[in-house]
This record gives C-alpha cells, sequence and structure tokens, in this order.
C-alpha cells in the first residue's frame, strides 16, 4: 500500500490544504463508557469530513506524474463527492459526481459548491457507482473509484496524527464504508509498530464488509438502507477486504438507533455534530463498553455531514 516515507509525503501534501485536526479526551464521554475515551475530530476537516485527505493526496500524485485528465467522475452518497472536486478546483479540472435517488440535499448542495456537476441516478450507491464507471467510459474521462491506494495513503494522515498525540492506543474504532478509512489506520499502526487493536463497525443493516469478513470472500447484500449513508455500501472492495480480514481485530455491526444514540450523545457531551457514520465508531464503543473498561480506547468521528432534518430527529429522540 504505502510506506513511512509515502505516508509523510501525504502528510506534508495534506498539510497544505489544512491543519491537523485534534483529537479530545472527553470526560463525560469517559464517564458513560467507563474507559478514556479520545474523539478524532475529522468533522473538522475543511468538508467536514476525513475524506478530503484523500482527495488531496490523488490529485497531487496525478500531478505530479503527469496525469492529470481533463474531467473526473466519480459516485458517492457525499463526503467523497466533496472531496475530489475541492482537490480539482485547484487544477481547473471540472468533476462529475454521480449520486443515489434521496441523497442528502444538503451533501449534494456542498457538492456543487466546491464546483461539481452532481447527477443523480439509481437507488443505491452502488448503482450510481456502476453508472459512473460506465459514464467515464463513454465520455474517456478519469474515474475515481472510492477505494484508491492514493486515497488510502492521503486518509491514513488522520491515524498519523491520532497515534502519535495519543500514545498507547487499546483500540481503535473505526467506521467502515468502502474501507479506505480503516486500511490507513492499519496500515499506519503496522508501519509504527503499534500494538493497537483496529475494529472495523458497520451499520447492521449495511453489513457486507462483515458478511464478507466473515464469508473470506467478497459478499455483497440486496440492500444497504442505512441512514447512516457514508457506511451504505452493498458491495465491497475486494483490496479492502482483504486488508481487513489481516489488520481488524473484529467487526462490530451497529443498528441504527445505537447510531442515532451515540449522535445525540457526542452533542450532549462534547456539542459536535456527527453524522451516521461519524457516530458509528462512538456506537460500538458503547456497544462494547463492558470489554474496554479502564482502557485507553479512541474512536474516528469521521465527519458531520448530517442534513438539518435528520439531525433534528436525533435530537428529539428519534431514529431517522
Amino acid at each position: 500500500m504505502f510506506d513511512l516515507d509515502g505516508l509523510e509525503d501525504a502528510r506534508r501534501t495534506v498539510a497544505r490544504a489544512m491543519p491537523p485536526t485534534p483529537q479530545y479526551r472527553w470526560p463525560s464521554l469517559c464517564e458513560r463508557v467507563g474507559c478514556e475515551v479520545w474523539v478524532k475530530h475529522e468533522n473538522h476537516a475543511p468538508i467536514g469530513a476525513f475524506k478530503v485527505r484523500g482527495g488531496v493526496v490523488l490529485l497531487e500524485e496525478l500531478h505530479r506524474e503527469g496525469r492529470l485528465p481533463r474531467r473526473m467522475v466519480t459516485a458517492t452518497r457525499g463526503n467523497h463527492g466533496q472531496s475530489i472536486p475541492f482537490a480539482a478546483r485547484r487544477f481547473g479540472i471540472p468533476v462529475t459526481v454521480f449520486v443515489p435517488r434521496g441523497n442528502s440535499v444538503e451533501k449534494n448542495e456542498a457538492m456543487v459548491g466546491w464546483g461539481a456537476e452532481v447527477v443523480t441516478f439509481g437507488d443505491d450507491f452502488d448503482e450510481a457507482r456502476v453508472e459512473a464507471e460506465r459514464r467515464a467510459a463513454v465520455e474517456e474521462a478519469f474515474v475515481v473509484p472510492s477505494f484508491h491506494p492514493a486515497l488510502v495513503r492521503g486518509v491514513a494522515t488522520y491515524a498519523r496524527e491520532l497515534f502519535e498525540a495519543v500514545t498507547d492506543l487499546d483500540t481503535v474504532y473505526v467506521p467502515i464504508g468502502m474501507g479506505s478509512g480503516i486500511c490507513g489506520v492499519i496500515r499506519t499502526r503496522d508501519l509504527m509498530g503499534l500494538r493497537t487493536e483496529v475494529v472495523g463497525v458497520v451499520a447492521a443493516r449495511a453489513p457486507a464488509m462483515a458478511r464478507s469478513v466473515t464469508a473470506g470472500r467478497v459478499v455483497s447484500t440486496d440492500s444497504a438502507r442505512t441512514f447512516a449513508d457514508g457506511m451504505a455500501c452493498r458491495v465491497p472492495n475486494e483490496q479492502a477486504l482483504e486488508v481487513v480480514r489481516r489488520g481488524a481485530a473484529r467487526i462490530v455491526e451497529v443498528s441504527d438507533a445505537e447510531i442515532a444514540e451515540a449522535m445525540l450523545t457526542l452533542y450532549r457531551c462534547t456539542h459536535n455534530v456527527a453524522e451516521g457514520a461519524g457516530a458509528a465508531a462512538f456506537a460500538a464503543l458503547c456497544q462494547e463498553a463492558s470489554r474496554q473498561a479502564g482502557r485507553r480506547v479512541a474512536v474516528v468521528l469521521s465527519g458531520g455531514n448530517v442534513d438539518a432534518e435528520v439531525f433534528r430527529s436525533v435530537l428529539a429522540g428519534e431514529v431517522p
């Protein structure tokens, strides 16, 4: 995937676009779960999510290699689709982003704000992804997958920041969509020679990666109808699966109700807004609180881009 030199190069690239995000130990969260809890606040990134790191590293890599395309096409549920136009605007490259029907209204608006053309297609991310790949082939555009070595190397920079800032972590909980985040954490841990266990988190209503890890091969699901759109994937990436199989301690499934409760708790205790995927890691820690009693644990708050109507229902104690 990458070595330490590659990771440090990525960190320098990311540093030109954004400062390191903070990691805070919140006493009220510690009291709730009975262990030392650190939150890695990727919701403080320029697009409100960790994905921005991967986009800037990918575009810089293409620039250095003289391979900048005339246009780019990708598919997303929102944060990846902000990352690519955020990075591409530096080079004046137009970006078309495919999203499924019913996608987050405010994420769509954010993508347009960063300069993307947003096209609606299909009923879920995987249908939008297939159409993006087809359209890119027809139009001879550069298709940006959700899982790519440069994207993984970019998002891994948050793991480097976390592991340097908080030593001797026993466990890190990481949400899983297409897998770039958890793969970056696993690889960074291994390069740094740490013993920290990495626990992946999926939505119970989008369990494809968990099923695939159990089966030892890619297992698709018929649907991924969770309000945690950043984890709503039906077809895992094979490369990501292999990294997760080898490097993750286990995969935890969290219900939509647990995710909503975690969002509410994070807001009440830290006054940070977490989207569904962003709260999933803390939801998994709450589920495993007895297992982590007295230990030093980190959770990745991967993003805070949630529609106002969805967040309003969460604050009212409802499950969107």
